[in-house]
Formats: C-alpha cells, sequence, structure tokens
C-alpha cells in the first residue's frame, strides 16, 4: 500500500478551515465546517485502508469535478495546464500547431487549420484523424492527447494521421499563433461596413475600433457587427466594445450576488468611437455571454438593430480564485442584467428535470427599452428582425452532433475542385446527395413530439389498454417517417450550415467571410435594412 503523504492532505485541509474561518459570520458556518471534517476524516481512511493500491490525486481530482457537476457546467477546477490555456485563450496569443482540434477516445480529429499557420503548412487539412503523435498513440493515451501537439516555437513534433482511409504522417514546427478577436472585415457595399468579432479576448475592442476606422476612411456610413458563433469573453471588452457606439458614462451591466462585492454596476469609461453610425448586430444559437451583453445592451438601449435567431441565453459571470499549487477554481459568481433589468439566461441549473438535465426559463417577464420596446428575460437576446436561415432545431443539432455535416463536407472537399469562392454553389444535385448520405449514415434524433409520446406511454402503461398503446406506437413510427422528410422541409438551414463548412475547406476562414458579402442571408437582409432609413429608424422607435 502506497504511503499517504499527511502533509499534502493537511495543507488544503488548512486552507479550508481558513477559508471557513474568513466566513464566520454566515449562518451555515458550522454544516461547511461539518462536512470538511467528514469529507478529510474520509480521504485520509479511504486511502489508507482500501484493498488495492489508490492514487490519492485522482481521487481527488474525481471528487471536485463531480461536485461541481451538481452546480453549473461554468463552475470548474482548473488544473495547472488549465489555468494555461485559460490564460491563452484571453489573451490571444500561443504557441502550437495552429488548428482548431478535437478529441475522441481513440483519436485527433481536426476541425479547422488555420490559414498559414504550422498545421496547413505541414498539410493538415479539416477532416484528418491523427491516431499518432511522436511515439505516442493517442489511443493509448489516458488524457487529453491535444496536450502533446503544445510546445515551444521553432520545436517539431511528427504526426501520423488518417486521411479518406489512407495513413499518412507529416513534421508540423511549432509556431506562435495569434488568435484575433476580428478576423475579418471589409465593405458590403460602397456605404456599409462589415466586421466580425469572433471572441472577447483583450484585444476585442481595440480590433473592432480599428476596424471601424479604416472602414468609415473607406466610406462606410452604415455598419454591421457580426457576433454570430463569438461563444464570449472578456467582461471588461464586452462594456468597452458598446462603449464604441454609446455615451461615456452608460450602465451596460449590472451584475447581482450573494456576495456583496460581486454587486456591481458597469458603465463605460470613455469617449465613443461613433454615437450615430446606423447600426446592425447579428447574432445566432452560438453568440453566448460577452456577445449578449453586447447585443442585448445596444438593443436595450435602441442603439443598434438586433438580427439573425435567438442567442444562446448565458447570463451568468465566472471568476477565476487561485488555490494552491498553481491551479483555480473558476467559479460562478453572479448573474448579470442588461440595461434593460433583464436577465437572459436560459437554463436554470439549480433546478432539474428527472434525469438531471437543467430545466429552460418558461417564465419570461417584459421589460422595456430605453424607447418602451418591449423584451423579455429568461431566454437569450430575441432579435428585433429574424433571420430564417439561422434557426436551429434537433435535427441540425443532431447532424452537426453527429458529425454527419462535417463528415460529408469531408468528403465533398476530396471530390470536386474550385478555382475561387466565387466559383462555389451547392446545386440541387449536392443537396440531394447529402440526403442520401444523411440517410445512409443511420443517425439519431429526437423531437418533443416523441420525448413527450414516450413520457406518455411510460406514465400511463398500467393504465392504458393495449389498443390504445398501440396507437400510441403507430404515433411514434408516423413521427419517425415524417424526420426523414425534415431534410427537406429544413433544407435553407441545412444548407446555410453545409455552405459553411465546405467553404473553409477550400478558402479558409477569410474566404468563407467573402462568400458572406454576397450571399449570406442575414447580412443582405441587414445591408437591406440599413439601406432604408425609415424602416431603421421606425424599428427602434
Amino acid at each position: 500500500m502506497k504511503k499517504i503523504n499527511r502533509k499534502k492532505i493537511l495543507v488544503p485541509v488548512l486552507a479550508l478551515l481558513v477559508l471557513v474561518g474568513a466566513s464566520s459570520f454566515r449562518s451555515d458556518f458550522f454544516e461547511i465546517a461539518k462536512q470538511i471534517e467528514i469529507f478529510t476524516t474520509l480521504f485520509k481512511e479511504l486511502n489508507m485502508n482500501y484493498v488495492d493500491e489508490t492514487n490519492p490525486a485522482e481521487l481527488m481530482d474525481s471528487a471536485i469535478k463531480n461536485m461541481l457537476d451538481e452546480l453549473d457546467p461554468y463552475t470548474r477546477f482548473l488544473n495547472e495546464q488549465d489555468v494555461e490555456a485559460y490564460k491563452i485563450n484571453n489573451s490571444g496569443e500561443y504557441s502550437g500547431i495552429g488548428a482548431l482540434v478535437r478529441s475522441y477516445e481513440s483519436k485527433l480529429l481536426i476541425v479547422e487549420p488555420y490559414q498559414g499557420y504550422a498545421a496547413d503548412k505541414a498539410g493538415l487539412k479539416a477532416g484528418d484523424e491523427i491516431i499518432k503523435i511522436g511515439e505516442t498513440k493517442v489511443a493509448d493515451f489516458d488524457d487529453d492527447a491535444g496536450e502533446l501537439l503544445k510546445g515551444a516555437n521553432n520545436t517539431k513534433v511528427n504526426v501520423t494521421f488518417v486521411r479518406q482511409g489512407e495513413t499518412k504522417t507529416t513534421t508540423i514546427t511549432r509556431e506562435g499563433v495569434e488568435v484575433d478577436a476580428v478576423p475579418f472585415y471589409d465593405m458590403v457595399d460602397d456605404k456599409t461596413g462589415y466586421i466580425v468579432l469572433s471572441r472577447f479576448n483583450r484585444k476585442a475592442s481595440s480590433q473592432t475600433k480599428s476596424a471601424m476606422q479604416d472602414l468609415k476612411g473607406r466610406g462606410a456610413e452604415k455598419l454591421v457587427l457580426d457576433l454570430r458563433g463569438n461563444p464570449g469573453g472578456l467582461l471588461s471588452e464586452a462594456i468597452n466594445v458598446t462603449n464604441l457606439f454609446v455615451p461615456k458614462g452608460e450602465l451596460i451591466v449590472t451584475t447581482k450576488s450573494k456576495v456583496r462585492k460581486f454587486n456591481q454596476e458597469y458603465k463605460t469609461k470613455s469617449q465613443p468611437e461613433d454615437l450615430d453610425i446606423p447600426l446592425v448586430v447579428l447574432v445566432d444559437g452560438r453568440s453566448a455571454s460577452a456577445s449578449e451583453i453586447v447585443s442585448g445592451g445596444l438593443q436595450d438601449l435602441d442603439r443598434a438593430v438586433v438580427m439573425g435567431a435567438r442567442s444562446f441565453g448565458k447570463g451568468l459571470v465566472q471568476r477565476p480564485l487561485k488555490l494552491t499549487y498553481g491551479t483555480q477554481l473558476k467559479v460562478t459568481i453572479s448573474r448579470y442584467y442588461t440595461p434593460s433589468g433583464r436577465c437572459i439566461q436560459s437554463l436554470d441549473y439549480w433546478n432539474r428535470d428527472e434525469e438531471g438535465n437543467a430545466v429552460r426559463n418558461t417564465n419570461n417577464q417584459e421589460f422595456t427599452t430605453r424607447n418602451g420596446r418591449k423584451v423579455w428575460d429568461g431566454g437569450g437576446v430575441m432579435p428585433d428582425i429574424e433571420v430564417a436561415s439561422l434557426k436551429s432545431n434537433s435535427l441540425i443539432e443532431a447532424l452537426q452532433g453527429n458529425n454527419i455535416i462535417f463528415d460529408f463536407a469531408t468528403d465533398f472537399h476530396f471530390d470536386h475542385n474550385y478555382a475561387s469562392v466565387d466559383d462555389f454553389v451547392l446545386t440541387d444535385a449536392d443537396y440531394n446527395d447529402f440526403k442520401t448520405y444523411a440517410q445512409t449514415e443511420n443517425f439519431s434524433f429526437q423531437t418533443e413530439t416523441e420525448e413527450l409520446l414516450e413520457q406518455s406511454i411510460n406514465a400511463d402503461e398500467h393504465l392504458l389498454g393495449p389498443e390504445v398503446q398501440e396507437k400510441y406506437k403507430d404515433l411514434l413510427l408516423a413521427v419517425n417517417r415524417g424526420k426523414v422528410n425534415a431534410l427537406e422541409n429544413y433544407e435553407r438551414e441545412i444548407r446555410k450550415n453545409l455552405e459553411d463548412e465546405i467553404i473553409k475547406r477550400y478558402f479558409y476562414r477569410e474566404g468563407l467571410y467573402q462568400y458572406y458579402l454576397k450571399h449570406d442571408d442575414a447580412i443582405l437582409a441587414a445591408k437591406t435594412l440599413l439601406a432604408d432609413k425609415s424602416k431603421y429608424d421606425g424599428i427602434l422607435k
């Protein structure tokens, strides 16, 4: 039996007791102290007496993560590697291979190589499955094998990967990667500028401001700010980006917490870049957190028209708290509220259904913008004008979650050639091929109707007679047959996702944004709205 280092156990215990001492005026002081003592005793006895060898570090890691799983998905324990990744995400700079990589049980999948960076220069493409890094097989590596791809500038790493059934090898020379908050901006027409803001790292407001100045210098008198797919980031940068369009001293966000010091009002601190330029903000179901602070704030202040689809609905604020040995706790400290007073948090993690899933907020309250327009809380930022092709549903989520769209785009890329993004078109024949491919892949998804029917059958199984139960089952079969037709009913939405994924394979992100300028439904709708001053003003006033 491995000998337990009691000093290592006592250090975090003493730290916890100090924390408890600092909270001595709380009514649950005794309960916290009691539970800490129980856990400490259990942990010590378990490691000293369990029949087999134990790994105290792994046991503690599991205990912490399982405890935090009972709260919300944003409250997380960060080990030393996680802390470094957190810093990189906020700074926008790191050293590595320059690619978005997704980790699976036995492989790493290249999701998107960044144009001109190490992975791209080494010939890796989206869809490549990395099976070996150096001499280490990904399938045999217990932790996240993606960590093996990271390293210092100018160091080399050999990778073995599978592409279209063929095993290949390449050598990647790691290098510094700079992740721009604004990866693209350009003119939609001679009067309308377009800015993509993809994340809220420390460069967000400065790069957005620079893009605005350049576009205005090129004649932009109207502006489209694209926050689609932006997962958020730094609260301070969300305030600063909003400040580009609203006066100094404007309240943008209020945070409310049980801890008094976290109850704060955040106001703009600088002179704006432009108070008058007509502005459309684009959002979708993947626009979250800081993106919702900006879009919700500009909507509440009647400073911009919001277009697209309902945003994600993350109204919670996290803060990293330093722990011992270089670790941190990223903890949800408060909820945030937009200028009108609404909290756009959509899921209630403190109330769960029978399966343990967070329930969706349904009692949406009505609020009013500065000009008296109606807005609602509890479900993301609802756009002033919806764009049908940006909406999502269980079918599209299943197509993405099962990699049906991703894998079809991979095969499509190796079967077709395009000289430029202007030559690209997804034909009706191409879409029919996709429908056939999707059906042969036998992916599954459950509609709300199916879920309700199954719940009804299970709940009333002993009350319903055989005849009624058979009719329920027939109805379920009919619903299942109808799901095949959904590939046609939602063709517009699916086409949008297919085009996005395919174009990136040939022309990277920049090519995709160039394609958007002429073909994207949301940008074209924003351009049309901005050209109609009376309609634009009418929406806001």
